[in-house]
């Protein structure tokens, strides 16, 4: 079936396989090595951009983190004034309703204090007029009186020389004149 082959050439074969074997690892080694020595400079670009890659991705991560923590406080911010425009509107509503509460009082003290002075200026003048009638009483009271007591008796007056017409009209009215 099979040839025989003398066994040298069988070991010889086998030794040449080995052989060569071990010569092509031997070759591919130092090639390595030789590679590894002068590396190919677009390998080193492509592990810089793949490092690059890797921190921008992270950076991009910590911005968009940022952009969205920095839009919460955006829209807490957007909240919070329109909250206090809200305030803002209703407290100046409030200090209208009041200036016009203010002015209207204002209006209504003037026309009050108008009205008390007339009234001040009535209440002196009938004091006067009070004060005068009060004043003709007590004049007419202690003539009165005066009659009463003899003090005054206008039959024994004597009549004086020169006296004016009023004394003639008074003396005819019933009224002469007082005795000194």
């Amino acid at each position: 079936m099979f040839v025989e082959l003398p066994q040298k050439l069988i070991l010889m074969l086998a030794g040449a396989f080995l052989l060569g074997w071990i010569l092509s690892w031997l070759i591919s080694s130092s090639r390595a090595r030789l590679r590894a020595r002068h590396r190919d400079p677009r390998d080193d670009r492509i592990r810089s951009l793949e490092a690059e890659l890797r921190i921008a991705k992270s950076n991009a991560e910590t911005a968009s983190a940022k952009i969205s923590q920095l839009g919460e406080e955006l829209q807490e911010a957007r909240e919070g004034i329109e909250k206090r425009d809200n305030v803002i509107s209703h407290q100046q509503l409030k200090l209208d309703e009041t200036t016009f509460d203010l002015k209207e009082s204002v209006k209504k003290t003037r026309e009050l204090r108008a009205e008390l002075t007339d009234r001040a200026t009535e209440n002196i003048k009938s004091e006067v007029k009070l004060r005068e009638v009060k004043t003709e009483l007590e004049v007419a009271h202690a003539s009165t009186d005066m009659i009463a007591t003899g003090v005054l008796d206008y039959a024994f007056a004597p009549e004086e020389e020169g006296s004016d017409s009023v004394d003639g009209e008074l003396q005819q009215g019933g009224i002469g004149k007082s005795a000194t």
